[in-house]
């Protein structure tokens, strides 16, 4: 991906974060959450369980059960995977897909008008199963078809409780083909990329307040959680404001191609709905955040 640096504006990125963009396709931004910040969000998304639990609403988000559930599970935020869509809305979650020092770095990569269209807070609860090794492009039938991901450490990602994995320089391959998760227990969407080598990869081990930005085609995946605590983490996507979504038309021709969709979506590409299913928000125009 050509970085706004490169295209005559003075990168806010330090050489090290540029190299490593380059090069392996992510970089690390190093305690860029305050312990408060991941407290607020870890209490919100266990409020939001809880409400949803009992019937309430909780907007326009979507809670998805985890489908390997933790034996000692006591409150709804224990059976939990990932709530869905929480940019837009949430008076916890929201403001920091609009962080002015985010976006400076997003901006960056992606140049002076940045959306972000999806967010999603994940519960990796003791016995959950890992995601395989996928590239997120593959859920975002864009053009164009680069996008930034920003994987917030909410609690520690360790060895034992499934941190992430990446393979380094694999942002520069295009868009394998990836197969579904056959697993009986595998949760909404997990797909599998099964032609590539990953002897190279590596762990990304963060401490909470960690935040990872990679590129959508970087080959990553997670482990399954051995530990007897949450692993949890907060992601936002961002792509460049005008990018043209083709998601309904592309599960049109290619029903499984993005793996397991809620049926709310399956519905609305059979019936030939063209807006599209993701929730796109302004959050960067012109060197500013917007408000």
């Amino acid at each position: 991906m050509t970085s706004w640096y490169r295209l005559g504006f003075v990168s806010i990125l330090t050489a090290e974060q540029r190299d490593s963009w380059d090069r392996n396709g992510y970089f690390i931004l190093e305690r860029f959450a305050s312990p408060d910040t991941c407290a607020s969000m870890l209490t919100r998304a266990a409020e939001l369980c809880r409400l949803d639990a009992a019937g309430k609403s909780i907007g326009h988000s979507l809670v998805d059960p985890e489908r390997n559930p933790w034996a000692d599970a006591v409150n709804p935020e224990d059976r939990v995977s990932k709530i869905f869509v929480l940019h837009d809305w949430d008076p916890v979650f929201g403001p920091f897909a609009r962080d002015e020092r985010l976006l400076e770095v997003i901006s960056d990569l992606l140049g002076p008008d940045v959306d972000c269209f999806l967010s999603q807070f994940i519960f990796k609860n003791p016995s959950a199963i890992g995601q395989p090794w996928h590239q997120d492009s593959l859920y975002f039938p864009f053009e164009p078809d680069r996008q930034v991901g920003v994987w917030v450490a909410v609690t520690d990602a360790t060895p034992v409780n499934g941190p992430l994995s990446v393979l380094p320089g694999s942002h520069r391959e295009p868009l394998h083909e990836h197969v579904p998760d056959r697993r009986p227990d595998a949760n909404l969407g997990y797909t599998e990329i099964v032609d590539m080598d990953f002897v190279d990869a590596q762990m990304v081990l963060m401490n909470a307040g960690d935040v990872l930005v990679f590129d959508s085609h970087l080959m990553h995946c997670s482990t399954d959680n051995e530990s007897d605590g949450a692993r949890a983490a907060m992601v936002y996507h961002y792509a460049i404001a005008g990018t043209i979504d083709r998601t309904y038309q592309h599960l049109r021709e290619q029903s499984e191609a993005m793996g397991a969709m809620p049926d709310d979506i399956k519905e609305s590409a059979a019936a030939g709905v063209e807006e599209s299913p993701y929730h796109w928000m302004p959050v960067w125009r012109d060197g500013s955040a917007v408000p």
